[in-house]
């Protein structure tokens, strides 16, 4: 009779062809692109995930094109305005 062997399972291996391109590993950064990262945020919110409030305080870095459009949005999204 063989004997089985357990084995833990870490999720996926990442080798380098599965790594996107758009990633930059640095010790504690990695880039991605928003269209990346949107979908699973809205998501999130929508679900409301405990965890967000784990990273509410976390500093992010934007364009300033970006920034600009959401200050405007953010003004005309006023009720009333």
């Amino acid at each position: 009779m063989s004997l089985r062997k357990l084995r833990v399972y870490n999720g996926p291996e990442v080798t380098k062809s599965s790594v996107s391109t758009l990633h930059d590993f640095n010790r504690d950064k990695v880039r991605v692109t928003l269209g990346e990262v949107l979908p699973i945020l809205a998501d999130a919110v929508a679900s409301d995930r405990t965890w967000l409030s784990d990273f509410a305080d976390d500093e992010i870095s934007i364009s300033s094109d970006l920034y600009d459009v959401l200050q405007a949005y953010r003004h005309f999204r006023r009720p009333g305005a």
